[in-house]
């Protein structure tokens, strides 16, 4: 019997209807495989992952695979946005045992959960070096039944060995300047010169890298860094990473010169690049920043806004071709005949140069994915203008790629950020209404009656899981951000209350922080990762809003609880800062003070606005009018008005500069 039908998880309901007898990730599971005495298959993977959807068409719905494994295996299927905990347990031994991981993940273990054997996709037939997933499932039933010991010996090993691996946080003291410019200068050792990014293929947007990148010549004047970040934004914006028609960031790009993307578009990555456009405009007025933040947040609203108000996970990177076949891209490529269809032959030809699409394609089967190559020279703005709305108009009709509409709080979060930042910046409210409403969705929904965050939700319903470390952490991010745009200290107040549990629940000792609370569900590994991946690490997310709340009102406690989790960075950032990029950003606030900005003036008037666009790292901004906002936020408290004028208050390091009514002032005092 299939269980996945009640779910919440759309992954899981895509597995619903296979022949697998498939379990969700339950106690119940592992008393089953304990009570036939079989091992358990676990699989992991998440909506929007093509391979995915390969191996469940190629094995899971064939009806003789399914056979086999339900007699002789308890399968658990797991989607591993909602269970991050699990995926990252798991993806740590796969790593171990293999040397690579990915997805889909498949693992067996003994029904005391412990992994014995590994893999990630297996194919229907044997290819290229690679067993078949009958194959290995063949001898995984021989190994259990002919070699229990020897299975017994391999899951005890493995376990230990993830047991005992100890996390060095950094222990003695914060990130100092030493520490920024040797990340720095590592960073220049891995950048592409002349592609922008860093490393090689496949490339992924350094979103999390580029924060630290700007905040790092904000506060030094380095213009090596803001070099890298801006010729990167720029090398991804003009590249086929960024939907030309649409807007938004597709996952990575296969190649380094950001041509071709794996065509998924996650919720995450949109939220991340929309705020890192919206600050690199913040620090050089280019106008194509702020189209590309503007658009990027524009196809968030558009594309993955769900009905309560919250925002959707991703699009899946495949959609029905012309003859029905889901394929890879097929919404977003083009080739010269569809143009011609679409436009007529003198546009399609303006549109195939100024677009970069070729005869011989840059994709696959003769389609190329739309990009702006730069060589066409000047342009007709409007021309191109109207050429992009009618091939959007047309696209519109093509089959659309699928949906995974779970909300995620983690990355809605990250959303409300950029939203609140990005209405702020350009005059867009409608924006800001946008992350507000979110907001009140993880408040009514996420947080509901239980006081604690619940990790997903759907069609405005709770999910099962709890909140892990990243979903506090970037929860509070977002609320900290929509309290300086909106001057709402609710937004403030709820911030606090999740940082409350973070140091209730998440922190060990010497300033360690871990994945999930200390009353979590206990996996064969506690999960403890402060490296940033497609996202910040939950770890340095905690970090960067305990160091903000402290700036807003003076914890000593979050104070001291920012600058204990960022030992990590100290240890990590000179030598993987790649890997660290929101670690060293909070460190560059942290170096910085942050700053704190009390207005005592209007909400959106000249002096809060100046206060926003201000590029010091991590400033903290309160705004409200005094007295009243007092009441609202801890900074304006005894800041009256001078002259009766709208005043503002810059501190940083418990110093004050003078009060001032002048807004260039303001803006001088803070980077602006």
């Amino acid at each position: 019997m299939n269980r996945l039908a009640g779910v919440t998880s759309p992954y899981l309901l895509q597995h619903a209807d296979n022949p697998v007898d498939w379990w969700p990730w339950e106690a119940e599971a592992f008393e089953e495989a304990r009570r036939r005495d079989v091992p358990v298959l676990l699989s992991v993977g998440y909506s929007a992952c093509h391979w995915c959807h390969v191996m469940a068409h190629e094995s899971f719905e064939d009806e003789a695979v399914a056979a086999y494994l339900n007699e002789h295996f308890v399968p658990v299927k797991v989607d591993r946005e909602e269970r991050p905990d699990v995926d990252a347990v798991y993806m740590e031994a796969v790593q171990a045992a293999t040397g690579h991981g990915g997805w889909p993940m498949t693992v067996f273990l003994t029904p005391d959960a412990e992994p014995f054997y590994f893999g990630t996709y297996f194919p229907p037939e044997p290819r290229h070096g690679s067993p078949s997933f009958r194959q290995v499932l063949e001898g995984v039933v021989t190994a259990w039944a002919d070699r229990r010991e020897e299975v017994g010996e391999v899951a005890g090993r493995i376990v230990a060995d993830l047991a005992g691996r100890s996390l060095a946080h950094g222990g003695d003291g914060v990130p100092g300047e030493a520490e920024a410019a040797q990340a720095l200068l590592g960073l220049t050792r891995e950048y592409d010169e002349q592609r922008g990014g860093f490393g090689g293929a496949p490339k992924f947007p350094p979103s999390m890298t580029l924060e630290f990148l700007l905040r790092h010549y904000a506060r030094t004047g380095a213009e090596g860094a803001l070099q890298m970040a801006a010729d990167t934004c720029t090398a991804m914006a003009r590249g086929g990473i960024y939907d030309q028609l649409g807007g938004g960031f597709a996952r990575y790009s296969v190649d380094r010169e950001w041509i071709v993307p794996h065509f998924e578009k996650m919720l995450y990555d949109n939220a991340l690049l929309c705020r890192v456009y919206a600050h690199l405009w913040r620090t050089t007025g280019s106008d194509e920043a702020r189209r590309v933040a503007l658009e990027t947040a524009d196809f968030m609203v558009r594309e993955l806004r769900t009905a309560e108000g919250g925002f959707a996970s991703a699009l899946d990177a495949d959609s029905a071709d012309a003859t029905g076949r889901q394929v890879e891209g097929a919404y977003y490529v083009w080739t010269p005949d569809q143009l011609r269809e679409v436009l007529g032959e003198d546009d399609a030809a303006f549109a195939a140069a100024y677009f970069g699409v070729t005869e011989k394609g840059t994709f696959e089967e003769g389609a190329s994915v739309l990009r702006l190559p730069g060589d066409t020279g000047p342009v007709d703005a409007d021309r191109v203008a109207d050429v992009r709305a009618r091939l959007l108009a047309a696209r519109e009709q093509r089959p659309r790629p699928g949906r995974d509409d779970k909300v995620v709080a983690a990355w809605n979060g990250l959303a409300i950020a950029a939203l609140a930042e990005t209405g702020a910046y350009f005059d867009r409210p409608d924006l800001v209404e946008r992350a507000t409403e979110a907001a009140d969705l993880l408040v009514r929904v996420h947080l509901g009656e239980v006081a604690r965050l619940t990790r997903t939700s759907r069609d405005g319903r709770a999910g099962a899981n709890a909140g892990v470390l990243e979903d506090y952490g970037d929860v509070a991010e977002g609320f900290l951000a929509l309290a300086a745009v909106t001057g709402e200290g609710v937004w403030l107040e709820f911030a606090g209350f999740l940082l409350d549990i973070v140091l209730e629940q998440f922190t060990g000792e010497g300033g360690q922080l871990y994945d999930t609370a200390h009353d979590a569900e206990r996996l064969i590994r506690r999960p403890q990762d402060p490296t940033d991946s497609a996202t910040p690490a939950g770890w340095t997310a905690a970090a960067g809003a305990l160091l903000g709340y402290a700036a807003y009102t003076g914890s000593e406690a979050h104070r001291t609880a920012a600058e204990g989790a960022l030992g990590v960075v100290k240890a990590l950032g000179p030598r993987a800062p790649r890997f660290i990029g929101w670690g060293l950003a909070v460190a560059e606030a942290l170096l910085d003070g942050p700053r704190e900005v009390a207005v005592a003036g209007p909400v959106g008037g000249e002096l809060h606005r100046t206060a926003l666009l201000g590029r010091a790292p991590g400033a903290v901004v309160a705004a409200g009018e005094w007295p009243g906002g007092a009441g609202e936020f801890p900074l304006l408290a005894d800041r009256p008005l001078v002259g009766g004028a709208p005043t503002a208050y810059v501190c940083r390091h418990f110093v004050c500069d003078a009060p001032t009514t002048d807004a260039a002032e303001l803006a001088a005092k803070l980077g602006g």
